[in-house]
């Protein structure tokens, strides 16, 4: 079952939704491969901070985020990757590194990558057993993110952007 707060957000909100459940992953590459969900289809939330503020990048699961890139859509002077340490007590209802890219939920911004911005989105629900299948139009509508392109694949990673 997902985290009770996504669950209670997207009923409340009359969201149509699917629960996927499958053996414990923890990479999204993994899942995506379990769950036979394409890599590009499959959402990944990435922590960052946005000049010491806690924000979400979502990116397909094949990709990596540019920090360069981000930063530039973010309109941040200073862009770093969060470790879980950082990050894991800002989700109580989640366990570490599974988080459903939700921001509103949890008082931060989400920056989506426009490659996720079509047909249907599959992310996280909050445990490494779990994803929740749902139209982008009504993830959109209740999420409001942040889009633009900053996803790039694995071998073009920009690890740093100060």
């Amino acid at each position: 079952m997902p985290s009770a707060k996504l669950k209670g957000f997207l009923d409340a909100n009359h969201i149509k939704y699917v629960c996927i459940e499958h053996s414990p992953a923890f990479t999204a590459q993994e899942i995506a491969s379990i769950a036979q969900i394409s890599g590009r289809t499959l959402a990944k939330t990435v922590m960052f901070f946005i000049d010491d503020r806690l924000a979400m990048a979502v990116v397909p699961a094949a990709m990596r985020v540019s920090l360069s890139h981000l930063k530039e859509l973010a309109h941040g002077s200073v862009i770093t990757l969060a470790n879980e340490q950082e990050f894991r007590d800002a989700f109580p209802d989640c366990e570490t590194g599974a988080m459903p890219p939700f921001g509103s939920l949890y008082h931060m911004p989400v920056y989506i990558d426009t490659r996720l911005c079509d047909g249907d989105i599959v992310f996280n629900a909050g445990s490494h057993r779990e994803l929740i299948r749902m139209e982008f139009a009504d993830f959109e509508k209740i999420v409001r993110p942040i889009a633009g392109r900053f996803a790039v694949p694995s071998e073009d990673l920009v690890a740093t952007a100060g």
